[in-house]
């Protein structure tokens, strides 16, 4: 069977994954399904830098504000959605393009992960939950690195729903996440991936983070964060940078300034995260980006690119 053509535009948070995604799509008649695990929900637009409509200037983008921040969304329902779109939008003709930065979501597509419909156990949800408010969700992770330290190491200890996810995983099935996960991949891939990621110096990350924030913080992201916890507890969601750190400020426990330096640093270190996943696969061509290339040149790079890739002229 001929493998299914699509483009993967990846990277880290701030890297400019949007712009060029857009005008990709413009090029090649594509399609946009996000691989964003926090664009999904509505309401939080400033903290996810969900595209504007402006932004996205007429192209479709899929699997993106659609769900309430009250409701769970696993990397499971995100496969089997995204598998629904790609099928949809390549059946118009277009081209299916995956953007975003949650590597477990564009892996787990990619590479054709199948998920066992594994036993909820809710109160050992809620028993694991109670646990990390008792002791902090460092012990629930070092409990997961006890009996899998695979996956643990792909997780943050703030990634709350996954970490217990994990380990109630292992509690229903008596296998690990990993293992399950190793275990499905038995159908080969239906895709044949054009993988692209924008490559920047750490410190000229860095240095876009902290000007994304600012710039957030312009936008509104303390009445949004204000307006997001007035809505109770909603544990999923909450995982989203740019809202708890804030918190304090909201509660009157410390300054602003405190606050918004420890909200870059924390996105700092999520950068850092996905660009250790994403380094690990070597289907992706990285391109060379800094302040003195332009969206032009890069453009320019990755079109060349994907012509090879899926045999343009």
């Amino acid at each position: 069977m001929e493998k299914q053509f699509v483009i993967v535009i990846c990277g880290p948070t701030a890297s400019g994954k949007t712009a060029l995604s857009v005008e990709l799509a413009k090029e090649f008649d594509a399609e946009i399904i996000s691989a964003d695990s926090m664009q999904i929900y509505k309401g939080m637009d400033i903290a996810t830098a969900k595209p504007s409509i402006e932004e996205r200037q007429g192209i479709p983008h899929h699997i993106m504000d659609f769900l309430d921040p009250a409701e769970s969304f696993s990397v499971a329902d995100y496969v089997k959605l995204a598998h629904e779109k790609i099928k949809d939008i390549a059946s118009r003709g277009k081209i299916p393009m995956i953007v975003g930065g949650t590597g477990l979501y564009i892996s787990s597509l990619i590479n054709n992960i199948r998920f066992e419909e594994s036993e909820c156990d809710y109160a050992y949800r809620e028993e694991l939950r109670l646990l990390a408010q008792e002791k902090g969700n460092s012990y629930l992770l070092d409990m997961l690195r006890e009996i899998d330290p695979a996956t643990a190491a792909t997780l943050h200890e703030n990634n709350q729903a996954r970490v217990i996810r994990a380990l109630e995983v292992y509690r229903t099935t008596g296998k690990t996440m990993s293992q399950t996960q190793e275990e499905s991949r038995t159908e080969p891939s239906p895709y044949e991936p054009c993988m692209i990621a924008l490559d920047y110096d750490r410190e000229q990350l860095y240095d876009r983070i902290n000007k994304r924030v600012d710039i957030m913080l312009d936008m509104g992201l303390i009445e949004e964060a204000k307006n997001f916890f007035s809505k109770g507890d909603l544990p999923t969601a909450a995982q989203a940078i740019g809202y708890k750190e804030l918190l304090p400020y909201l509660k009157g426990e410390k300054e602003l300034s405190e606050c918004v330096e420890h909200l870059k640093q924390e996105t700092r270190k999520y950068a850092k995260r996905q660009l250790t996943w994403f380094r690990k696969d070597e289907r992706i061509h990285w391109i060379k980006a800094d302040d003195t290339v332009s969206l032009r040149e890069i453009f320019e790079k990755a079109k060349k690119y994907i012509k090879i890739c899926g045999n343009f002229r």
